[in-house]
């Protein structure tokens, strides 16, 4: 069986985003175009779709990771902040978009919340593992050697 261990993250996660699309719990807020995604950012994103690739990307990195929390999150989402003839220093992510962005995925059934964390749910987890089976397909008729694994 295949599963998210098994493929590339950059083809998982682009296919997720897509299919994320189609789920109406999952939405950018109206404050989503406007906003950095941290503080080490000068800029924010420049792909207007950048919601639902952060989505596919927390709900894999909840799969892997999970349980995980929104501060766990920060952490993995945060980069090195530019602090002009100073050293850099690490800085972590948006709080509210990982907490958002957790809150819509566990409302479109994705995620599940523990006492330790959040953990796919097995909705999600089901949906994630058939996205791989996917993604594999897909690289093995363009690869025809990945075909034997």
């Amino acid at each position: 069986m295949t599963t998210v261990y098994d493929v590339p993250a950059t083809e998982l996660i682009a296919k997720v985003a897509e299919k994320l699309k189609e789920n109406e719990k999952v939405d950018p807020p109206e404050w989503a175009a406007y906003v950095k995604t941290g503080v080490h950012k000068e800029f924010p994103p420049t792909d207007k779709e950048w919601w639902y690739t952060r989505c596919a990307a927390v709900l894999r990195t909840v799969y892997t990771q999970g349980p995980i929390g929104v501060e766990r999150m920060r952490s993995v989402y945060g980069g090195k902040k530019d602090r002009g003839s100073a050293p850099f220093i690490k800085a972590k992510g948006s709080g509210s978009i990982a907490r958002t962005v957790l809150q819509q995925l566990e409302e479109a059934g994705l995620v599940r919340t523990l006492k330790s964390g959040r953990v796919v749910s097995p909705q999600g987890q089901s949906m994630l593992d058939n996205v791989a089976y996917q993604v594999k397909q897909d690289l093995a008729e363009n690869i025809p050697g990945l075909a034997k694994y």
